[in-house]
């Protein structure tokens, strides 16, 4: 398994994230949110992850892209674990995901990766519970 992150797993579609906020699911594991959709279609990757840190929780830009990267960095080495049950070419849709910080104090690397590994894991057993 290559640990990658490439630019089709990137969410960037406006009209995807609107969607996203107005049909989708939430999971927590504090510090982190992650808003979750299945769509019907399958675009070119099974998922699609996007990361928000609130403006309001952090003044400065600086603080919100270390968070940002932060939590890219835990996605891209921990999300091979959606893919345990099923190999990528087997998923028939694609769910998009975001994940958000919500904590107003700067975290550490570990933390952010624990809870990470935490929504995914979370994650794979609402996709797997949903097709059965």
């Amino acid at each position: 398994m290559r640990y990658t992150f490439k630019k089709s797993e990137h969410l960037k579609s406006r009209a995807q994230i609107d969607r996203l906020f107005s049909e989708g699911k939430s999971l927590k594991s504090f510090p982190l949110r992650m808003v979750y959709l299945n769509l019907e279609y399958q675009a070119e990757a099974p998922f699609q992850a996007g990361f928000s840190v609130p403006k309001k929780k952090f003044k400065k830009a600086v603080n919100r892209n270390r968070i940002k990267r932060m939590m890219k960095e835990a996605y891209r080495l921990h999300k091979y674990r959606l893919f345990e049950k099923k190999r990528p070419e087997e998923y028939t849709k694609t769910t998009v995901l975001m994940f958000i910080y919500t904590h107003d104090m700067m975290p550490s690397y570990p933390q952010i990766e624990t809870h990470t590994v935490a929504l995914l894991q979370q994650l794979l057993n609402k996709i797997t519970h949903d097709e059965t």
